[in-house]
C-alpha cells in the first residue's frame, strides 16, 4: 500500500512542479522557479516531518506519499544541476554561482527554519478547554 501512497503523492507533486514552472519559470535566463520549489520543499519536508513525529502523529502511508511522493517529485536535484550546467556553459558565472549558493545554503537554511517551527509548534500542548498553550 505504500507504493500506492507514494505513486499518488509522486502524481501530484510532480503536476504541482510542472505547473508552478510554467507560472514562474525564469528570469532573465535565472530559474526561479526550480529555485522556489527546491528552498519551498525544504522548508516544507522538514516541517512536515519534524511535526508529525512531534506533535501530530499521521499514518505512515500519509506520510510517506506526502514526503516521499509529493515533495520528491514536486522538488528536483537533477533539474537543479541541468540549470546549473546550463549557467556554466554559457558563462553566466555571477548567476551560476548565486544560484549554486541560493540552492544549496538556501535550501539548508529553509530546512532549519522548517525543523525550528516544527519543534516550537511541538512544545505546544492542548488543555481540556481545547486552547493551545505554551509547555
Amino acid at each position: 500500500m505504500s507504493y500506492v501512497a507514494v505513486a499518488l503523492g509522486g502524481f501530484l507533486g510532480a503536476c504541482a512542479r510542472y505547473w508552478l514552472t510554467e507560472q514562474l519559470g525564469t528570469v532573465h535566463g535565472f530559474p526561479v522557479a526550480t529555485l522556489l520549489i527546491n528552498l519551498a520543499g525544504s522548508f516544507v519536508l522538514a516541517w512536515f516531518y519534524t511535526f508529525t513525529l512531534e506533535r501530530m502523529p499521521i499514518h505512515p502511508h500519509v506520510r510517506i506519499g506526502f514526503g516521499t511522493g509529493f515533495i520528491g517529485a514536486f522538488t528536483t536535484f537533477s533539474t537543479l544541476n541541468v540549470e546549473l550546467w546550463s549557467l556554466w556553459r554559457n558563462g553566466l558565472w555571477l548567476a551560476f554561482a548565486a544560484y549554486l549558493v541560493a540552492s544549496y545554503l538556501g535550501g539548508l537554511a529553509c530546512a532549519g527554519l522548517g525543523y525550528g517551527l516544527a519543534m516550537r509548534q511541538s512544545r505546544l500542548r492542548t488543555v481540556p478547554d481545547g486552547k493551545d498553550v505554551t509547555s
